[in-house]
């Protein structure tokens, strides 16, 4: 059965073996030496080609056809891991393979097939690319479940708000729980304040698309029990402390965070990873009207604990904290929670490289040597207890946004890490969801972070052996 696909598309990948063009993909020391095919040498030493990373060069047949192409990798390969996502938007469109490269073959593939992503949903013109023939001793599922859940996630954060609101976010969450028959309950409305989720009920009054609460369970009992908490803020205006527009042009990948435990929850289940897998979507749009909730409000939250709300523009924390309860009731042995959460994260590590905090050394350490395995960056961060005095407030139990400004995204763990009490092992990632740049394996726009790692350390660390 093929991955699930959230917005159809062909694949990267050619099925036309022994009808493709080569690609050689070189050093600098493999054109001064000579090590290449020898009509691609000469034409490269011709044309001044020295292997730079990321060059691209097309080369002749001896009948002065298109025979092939030339791809630098640089001095230093291991250093740009996905390069040949280049092929995949610079290579004349056709069917292609790489003849020569000092790279891992499912590294390669990989970085195809991530540079070759495209969101062209909304375009009455849409290009064919170039596709790339997957060497027999290349891990072929695993490659094309991975991209399946970096595309899922990319997708889905790409979708404009106005087709990307709680309505239809709930739609993609069938949709893909449908696909590898998991089962799905769903809280909407006023139902959360009868099935006690009031966080999530005051973020998401105000929007003409209620707000709800998505879960999705799969697996079987009696294997290691996991549960994906994704935030799920569909757009988010800031509320009452309303951002500028500067700060309102991305919102619409504010439920990045639900986006990315679904993708990675796709890898999981299309992999059939032996795991008691449940995921949690708390659904809603932070918007403005007369019954929005406001700067001063004290609300009480699922687990007792009661916030005074300093800031509406603070309200990832909010529905999560519901959210983080609920899982928190059935003891997980692991929880990992995802969201786009604060901007005190980029400052601190820039876009592409989302902070993570957790308690536990192992699991630490065990995210950390996945994410270097697979070239997916992370940074632990510390839940340093000495800023929990930071989120105290004077008329409530905590403050959803503490004043002074400094620590934000740890003094934002450690305000989730109050409802994360019976779990075994917790994990809480501040992911951008977004890439500012297009490089070789992305393009600008929504981005997948850090769920190729977790996966990898899943399915390797945790899954039931």
């Amino acid at each position: 059965m093929p991955s699930y696909q959230f917005i159809d598309r062909d694949t990267p990948f050619s099925s036309k073996a022994g009808k493709t063009l080569p690609v050689f993909a070189v050093t600098p020391a493999h054109i001064e030496q000579g090590a290449i095919d020898p009509i691609a040498l000469d034409w490269a030493r011709k044309a001044g080609f020295k292997g730079d990373a990321g060059a691209i060069l097309l080369i002749p047949s001896a009948e002065g056809a298109l025979g092939g192409a030339l791809l630098g990798l640089g001095t230093n390969p291991s250093e740009l891991p996905f390069i040949t996502g280049k092929l995949a938007r610079e290579l004349p469109e056709g069917d292609w393979h790489i003849e020569t490269a000092p790279l891992t073959v499912n590294r390669l593939m990989l970085g195809f097939g991530l540079g070759a992503y495209r969101f062209d949903k909304y375009r009455t013109l849409k290009s064919n690319g170039a596709k790339l023939l997957i060497p027999r001793d290349a891990e072929d599922a695993e490659i094309k479940r991975i991209l399946a859940g970096v595309y899922l996630a990319r997708d889905l954060i790409n979708v404009p708000a106005n087709d990307m609101g709680p309505d239809q976010l709930e739609i993609a969450f069938r949709s893909l729980a449908a696909c590898y028959k998991a089962k799905v309950s769903v809280v909407t409305g006023e139902d959360l304040l009868k099935e006690n989720f009031p966080l999530v009920h005051a973020v998401g009054r105000a929007s003409e698309s209620a707000p709800r609460l998505l879960e999705m369970t799969w697996g079987k009992k009696g294997n290691p029990r996991l549960t994906l908490v994704g935030k799920g803020v569909c757009f988010d205006t800031g509320g009452l402390d309303i951002k500028p527009s500067s700060s309102m042009a991305l919102m619409k990948k504010d439920m990045g965070g639900a986006a990315n435990v679904l993708g990675l929850a796709l890898m999981i289940m299309d992999a059939r990873l032996p795991i008691d897998l449940r995921v949690i979507v708390p659904a809603v749009e932070n918007s403005i009207s007369s019954n929005a909730f406001r700067p001063g409000d004290i609300y009480q939250s699922r687990k007792g604990l009661t916030v005074q709300i300093d800031n509406t523009d603070a309200e990832g924390r909010l529905v999560l904290a519901d959210a983080l309860a609920y899982a928190d009731e059935d003891a997980p042995d692991l929880m990992i929670d995802m969201a786009t959460l604060t901007g005190a994260a980029r400052v601190a590590l820039g876009p592409d490289v989302p902070p993570f905090f957790t308690d536990d050394e192992d699991l630490a350490h065990s995210i950390s040597d996945a994410s270097m395995d697979v070239d997916d960056p992370v940074w632990r961060l510390p839940l340093y207890m000495g800023y929990d005095k930071d989120i105290r407030s004077r008329a409530a139990d905590i403050t959803n946004a503490p004043a002074g400004g400094m620590a934000g995204s740890i003094t934002a763990a450690l305000f989730l890490k109050r409802f994360v009490t019976q779990t075994k092992k917790w994990a809480h990632f501040d992911i951008y969801g977004w890439s500012l740049s297009e490089r070789p394996h992305s393009s600008i726009g929504g981005e997948a972070q850090a769920i190729r790692a977790l996966f990898h350390y899943i399915s390797r660390n945790f899954a039931k052996k």
